[in-house]
């Protein structure tokens, strides 16, 4: 059993105890969750789950100014209690002393609340206007390390492998943030932090085994709000990835699961059928939306059952709890659709209360606009569900995007099947909100799937930065990282990025050893980027687009003072491009700035689009 000094410093130094009986064994309580809250949230009902031997028939007693308890939950198993508290408005800092009494012994349970940093509630979240960088944690940048490697926690670094732990770090991360923000990203998300004590395949992250606890092979819980607050003093938004749909079977509740229904299926492994359609289909059956929904990832991922309020209210808490504490600038919800729809929409609407402009995006890997569109918010669907989500993965664009560069043109394919995938906006409110991606921590990498193409590699980047969404990019795409193309293998799609090692040849920090094709495409990359920080008609503007024709497709980004046309060409030379068919939103005769050379132009009535190139032109109306 740790000392008291420990367990609390684990915890977060967030609850004490004292015992007040001399002469009887006192409670030993292992866990106390939140381990800490605040004065002033907007939602004044809080829930503590309280693990101790035999704590369920401890009778609670409180008296504090501003906060009254409410009353108490157990389930069937006698070593848990949720205590529910009532926080109102104003109530102040300090200290709670909860009496727990557990037969002729009472332990009291010291309960911090703290102050809300200012302006949290109204802090803003990302949205069109933001780039965002995906980075794997473990494989960006090792920063320190004496952390590698951390007794009873296993899975220890082997960097030579695909599977193991390389050893990047929060540390890792702080080192390069003056990197990431000259790139000209406004936002990163990097996969999940949470500790992972997983036996192996633990750098992933997505199989939490302490919901509260920075794995310390990444740093500490300090080190992460550190992090996120010297990020944002540099212009970069941290955006948390989180996993309310399941834990890792390493999790501390496995040795003790709070109730015989804490996970789906009543804690016992059955395996989802993955019909992500059963959701929204208005023909499907109710036993097969809950094998979707009820059924577990893997025998390694527990299903969490949020149809039980406890784990619910518990799992709320969690996120709320990471967004007050680290000051977040929003999460990326890893499989969103998979959890209990009922309950998700509550989750996401519940952040957006305490806070709302936070971002909050979800994964639903989908090539079906129906279904995507089905997450997210402003619709009333045909079953009556209206999501709350603000932001869905745009996987069904990113996969059009894909094929239309690999294939030839027709009437049907290669940049026809863009123009066309964009009728499917109608479906959603707000399709700027949708998150664009040129490939992620679960994709094969975009220089790859675009057979090492540098042209096609520029359209596909130009066209996910200037198209009507919220962009992202995946690390080591600003210096053409390859990986296979197949889902063979997901390890692979997560190498180390270069130079983030000691002792690396290559790095992309510095540009050491990058090849001449490397440094030239990072280059461009950047310019991109920073042109686009200060570009509201890209942020926010309208789109207009035209059929495309002799292998080239224009897109025009306007509002009521700029206007972009974003001209792609995938022929082998260049290709005149007529532009009187651009006239409703084309100025005739414009002068025009290339973007990328920053060189000016006078069009006349054509423009010669380089052979295989993207050309992005802008405009300011007189």
């Amino acid at each position: 059993m740790k000392s008291l000094t420990s367990r609390c410093a684990a915890a977060l130094a967030c609850f004490c105890l004292t015992t007040l009986s001399a002469w009887s064994d006192p409670l030993t309580i292992n866990r106390v969750e939140p381990p800490h809250w605040w004065v002033g949230m907007q939602a004044q009902q809080l829930e503590l789950m309280v693990h101790a031997p035999g704590i369920a028939r401890a009778r609670a007693t409180l008296q504090y100014p501003g906060v009254t308890l409410l009353g108490k939950q157990v389930s069937d198993n006698p070593n848990y209690l949720w205590l529910q508290l009532r926080i109102q408005a104003h109530a102040q800092p300090g200290e709670l002393k909860i009496a727990l009494q557990h037969g002729q012994d009472t332990t009291v349970l010291r309960y911090k609340l703290e102050r809300r940093d200012k302006g949290s509630a109204e802090r803003e979240g990302f949205t069109s206007a933001d780039v965002v960088l995906n980075l794997m944690p473990d494989r960006f940048a090792n920063g320190d390390p004496s952390n590698d490697n951390q007794a009873g926690l296993g899975d220890p670094a082997n960097r030579p492998s695909l599977q193991g732990r390389h050893g990047g770090d929060i540390a890792g991360i702080v080192q390069h943030l003056d990197h990431i923000a000259a790139m000209g990203y406004t936002a990163v998300w990097p996969t999940p932090l949470i500790e992972n004590k997983q036996p192996a395949q633990s750098y992933h992250g997505y199989a939490s085994t302490d919901n509260y606890r920075i794995d310390p092979r990444y740093g500490s819980n300090e080190d992460y709000r550190r992090m996120v607050q010297l990020a944002r003093q540099k212009g970069l938004k941290v955006i948390q990835d989180t996993v309310p749909n399941h834990i890792g079977d390493h999790h501390w509740w496995m040795r003790d699961l709070p109730a015989s229904d804490w996970l789906s299926n009543r804690n016992t492994y059955t395996p989802t059928n993955h019909a992500r359609t059963t959701v929204s289909d208005p023909y499907a059956s109710a036993a097969d939306r809950q094998a979707f929904t009820g059924g577990w990832f893997a025998t390694s991922m527990p299903d969490m059952n949020a149809r039980n309020p406890r784990v619910a209210n518990y799992l709320i808490q969690n996120a709320i709890w990471w967004a007050e504490y680290a000051g977040i600038a929003g999460f990326r919800v890893d499989t969103y659709g998979y959890s209990d729809a009922a309950f998700i929409n509550t989750w996401t609407n519940r952040i957006r209360q305490e806070y709302p402009r936070l971002g909050i995006v979800g994964e639903e890997w989908t090539d079906n606009p129906a279904v995507q569109s089905y997450w997210a918010r402003g619709r009333t669907q045909a079953n009556g569900y209206r999501s709350h989500l603000p932001s869905v993965m745009d996987f069904v664009l990113q996969g059009q995007l894909l094929k239309a560069l690999n294939e030839p043109e027709s009437w049907n394919t290669g940049f026809r099947r863009l123009y066309e995938s964009l009728a499917n906006d109608q479906l959603v409110a707000h399709p700027q909100d949708l998150m664009l991606f040129d490939g992620n921590h679960d994709t094969p990498r975009l220089f790859s799937v675009l057979n090492e193409d540098p042209a096609l590699t520029r359209m596909a980047l130009a066209y996910v930065l200037t198209m009507k969404r919220t962009p992202q990019l995946y690390y080591g795409t600003e210096v053409l990282m390859t990986s296979p193309k197949k889902h063979d293998d997901f390890d692979a799609f997560r190498a180390d990025f270069p130079g983030g090692w000691a002792g690396d040849t290559v790095n992309a920090f510095t540009g050491q050893g990058l090849t001449a094709l490397q440094k030239d495409h990072q280059n461009w990359l950047r310019q991109l980027l920073n042109w686009r920080k200060t570009q509201g008609v890209i942020h926010h503007g309208k789109l207009m687009h035209f059929v495309p024709e002799n292998g080239t497709y224009v897109m025009v980004r306007y509002n009521d003072t700029q206007r972009v046309m974003v001209v792609f060409n995938k022929n082998p030379s260049d290709t005149p491009v007529q532009l009187g068919r651009f006239s409703e939103v084309w100025p005739a005769s414009a002068q025009a700035t290339d973007v990328i050379s920053g060189k000016g132009m006078q069009l006349g009535s054509v423009f010669q689009a380089p052979a295989r190139s993207v050309t992005i032109l802008q405009t300011t109306l007189r």
